[in-house]
């Protein structure tokens, strides 16, 4: 059918045009922005739903072109990419809302939501491509996308913060090129395949392929902030609370992060990687990064820098359930994929929240907070227990089944490394739960804002309810058919076919 060979660019066009449209926009037509705003994510949601019970029922969601010799451009959606384009789509639409009420009054929001939609397309595009090279294409765009987005303020600090960032991810960028360029003058074009499109080459080139997984894994681990190439992400809390949501849940880290999750399982092969012997060096360089990141947010008195080492730990779980061979590590590993996305983005709309509200930056100054803004604090310790692991929440499930997956591949020491990341993210987050709910108020507000009969604008509480909501949903039903979990049981079970 014509339909199912154009929905994947289809769903990549419909934020681009609508970025594209806003971007023009006088500032002051309010309404027709958020009116576009929303339209586009919905149209988007509808078309993501159509492709999700698709690939669920087999159906083949294609299209392609050549661009040259041994070059061509192609969307594809499989199990993999449907899990990543439906928690894009979906906190879009919630971030969109956030975004909509936190920028009320700010200016060149035109620029702000024409470029947010373009980074959008960009993502949902690094989700269904089809091959290396159409990967790189979005994976660039993303880069040039996110930077005015990150540079939004305009201030000097911001400025300085934004080269830094270019830095970091124009060279991963350009490292990924190289290392496409010399892994297709080996074997040729490579496309994502579910079984690995190297699995065919495993008997030759074994040094040059062991070289260019390394070279992958160093491009790729700029935007998953591995360590020590994670800098740039404590750095870039500098822009607006939705562009760090955005960075942290859905975007950057997370686009970096699926980039592995590709080049493991879909251009090597879990097979073949570990024939090679490269994911045991893998999970000790994500098992450092969690332990690392873990224990920087717990030494960070700014909310929002305490949150980003956060996300240096927590994307790094999806690393290691990649890098451990065995279906139980891979089930954690992608299932946390959606999971920490959903609970890191409630964390950064309720610190934007307090911010805005209240003029609360630092974790000294949230004392009370909850008799003051009860939903959104409400939101945030929901969020907060999930990402410490505690059941029935989302996070418990990541964790649960990574540590199977850990003794199911004989690497007993892992389960080490998350009991010592799940007591320390609580080191870090239960003395802001404690201090929210239980700490009376001693002093003034340091900017309080004060909204008739609510806690904040609806905008800006809402959004984070329906996440915080989600990851409890998430938890309680794990074992439904369309939950993340269940989902990613699917994808396992491709991977791992005999």
């Amino acid at each position: 059918m014509i339909f199912n060979d154009w929905l994947p660019a289809l769903i990549v066009i419909s934020s681009l045009v609508t970025g594209v449209v806003i971007f023009f926009l006088e500032e002051e037509r309010a309404r027709l922005r958020m009116g576009l705003n929303l339209a586009g994510a919905i149209i988007k949601l509808v078309m993501v739903g159509v492709l999700l019970w698709g690939v669920f029922h087999d159906g083949v969601y294609e299209m392609g072109f050549s661009m040259g010799t041994n070059l061509r451009f192609v969307l594809r959606a499989d199990s993999l990419s449907v899990l990543f384009v439906t928690l894009s789509s979906l906190l879009w639409f919630v971030t969109t809302i956030y975004a909509v009420g936190y920028m009320e009054g700010s200016r060149n929001r035109s620029r702000f939501f024409g470029v947010f939609s373009l980074c959008v397309s960009a993502t949902t595009g690094i989700a269904m491509a089809g091959n290396l090279l159409t990967f790189l294409v979005f994976y660039e765009i993303l880069t040039l996308s996110t930077y005015p987005l990150v540079v939004h303020k305009g201030t000097q600090e911001a400025l300085r913060v934004g080269r830094i960032y270019l830095g970091y991810t124009l060279g991963g960028g350009m490292l990924l090129l190289v290392t496409i360029i010399w892994l297709q003058s080996i074997v040729g074009p490579v496309d994502f395949q579910e079984v690995g499109a190297l699995a065919a080459h495993a008997s030759e080139y074994r040094f040059e392929l062991t070289a260019i997984f390394a070279m992958f894994i160093v491009g790729l681990g700029v935007k998953s902030a591995l360590f020590p190439l994670h800098s740039w992400l404590p750095m870039a809390m500098v822009a607006p609370a939705p562009v760090s949501a955005l960075l942290h849940a859905v975007a950057v880290v997370k686009a970096g992060v699926f980039g592995i999750v590709r080049v493991v399982y879909d251009v090597f092969g879990i097979g073949f990687a570990n024939e090679l012997g490269v994911l045991t060096p893998l999970s000790w360089a994500a098992a450092f990064t969690i332990i690392y990141g873990s224990m920087r947010a717990l030494f960070q008195e700014d909310l929002k820098r305490r949150l980003a080492f956060s996300t240096v730990s927590q994307v790094s779980y999806i690393v290691l359930g990649t890098s451990v061979f065995g279906p139980l590590a891979t089930l954690g590993g992608l299932a946390h994929l959606v999971h920490q996305g959903l609970m890191k983005i409630t964390l950064f709309f309720c610190a934007g929240t307090f911010a805005e509200t209240l003029g609360v930056h630092k974790v000294n100054e949230m004392d009370g907070v909850g008799k003051r803004m009860p939903w959104t604090t409400s939101a945030f310790t929901v969020a907060a227990l999930g990402m410490i692991g505690l059941p029935p929440l989302a996070g418990f499930y990541s964790k649960w089944y990574l540590g199977l997956g850990a003794l199911e591949a004989g690497r007993g020491e892992l389960i080490g490394v998350l009991l010592g990341s799940s007591l320390l993210n609580a080191m870090y987050f239960l003395p802001i739960v404690y201090a929210v709910w239980f700490k009376k108020r001693r002093d003034p507000w340091p900017q309080e804002r004060k909204h008739k009969g609510f806690e904040a604008p609806w905008m800006l509480v809402i959004p984070p309810v329906v996440t915080a909501a989600s990851v409890i949903l998430v938890g309680v039903f794990a074992n439904s058919s369309f939950s993340p979990l269940q989902w990613a049981q699917l994808i396992v079970e491709r991977i791992y076919a005999p």
